[in-house]
This record gives C-alpha cells, structure tokens and sequence, in this order.
C-alpha cells in the first residue's frame, strides 16, 4: 500500500465501502474489513502531512514567485516613472533655457540697435565739429591770406618804403 498515493487510497476505500456487503434490515449499512479500512486509514493519514506539506511548499514557493514579481514590477514601475519625471524636468529645464537663451538674444539685438544709433549720432556729431573746426579754420586762413596781401601788395608797389624782412 506504500506506492498509493492518496487519492488512490482514498478511492479504493470508497470501491470497498461501495461493493461491501449490506446489512439485514439495514441497507445503509455494510459489512466491511475492519483491519483493512483501518490499515488505509492509516495509510492516508501517515501519507497526508507529506503531501500537505509539499503543497503548502507549491503554493508558499508560488506566492513568494508572484510577490518577487510584484515587486520586481512595481520597482520597474517606480523607475519608469522616475525616469519619465527626470524626462519632464529635463525637458522643462532645457525648454526654460531655451526660452531665456531667446530673451537674451533679444534683449542683445535690441542694445547693438540702440550702440548702432548712438554711435552713428556720435560720428555723425564728431565729423560736423570737425566740418565746424575746418570751415572755421579756412576761413581764418582766407583771412589771413587776405591780410598779408594787403600788407604785401602795398609794399610791392612802392618799393622803397617797404621795411626789410
């Protein structure tokens, strides 16, 4: 009876319950070996915590699989969405910089506009003082010239009286 395995046990005690002789007066109850019933009883019973213990393991090993893999699954979960947060900042970090970087631009093309005017007003002031400053100083050397012809032409003329140089 040692190779039975339980079930097998268990569905030949119910053959024997099932094929033992009734009772007079008493179809419910039977006739059966006693010390057979009660060697496979015993037979199941010495065979049943093995094999309770043995699902017990299949089913505590498959509740640790499908925890481990809970766990596996929420970790890679976490780190999906840590990785799509990092994403998001980043993108936002570089969008930011970007919108800056554009301001900045800005904010420079508009101070070379306004160096440009300034400096054009500037040059264009300078070279009016320095056309101010040439006018200013032909006119004395038109002056003057016209000075020294009058004191030059009289003595050209007269000769004798012209003091010597």
């Amino acid at each position: 009876m040692h190779d039975n395995g339980i079930e097998e046990l268990i569905t030949k005690l119910y053959d024997m319950v099932q094929d033992a002789r009734s009772l007079p007066l008493g179809a419910d109850k039977c006739i059966v070996e006693r010390d057979k019933v009660l060697d496979m009883l015993d037979e199941i019973s010495n065979r049943l915590p093995g094999e309770l213990k043995q699902a017990k393991t299949v089913v505590d090993s498959r509740n640790e699989l499908i925890a481990k893999a809970k766990r596996e699954a929420e970790a890679m979960k976490a780190q999906a969405l840590a990785q799509a947060k990092q994403m998001v900042s980043q993108e936002a970090i570089y969008q930011e910089a970007q919108v800056q970087a554009e301001e900045m631009i800005r904010a420079a093309q508009g101070k070379i506009r306004d160096l440009k005017l300034v400096t054009n007003d500037y040059v264009d002031d300078a070279l009016k003082r320095t056309e101010e400053a040439i006018a200013d100083a032909l006119s004395q050397v038109r002056e003057t010239r016209g000075q020294f012809r009058k004191v030059v032409a009289p003595q050209e003329k007269g000769g004798e009286n012209a003091p010597a140089m």
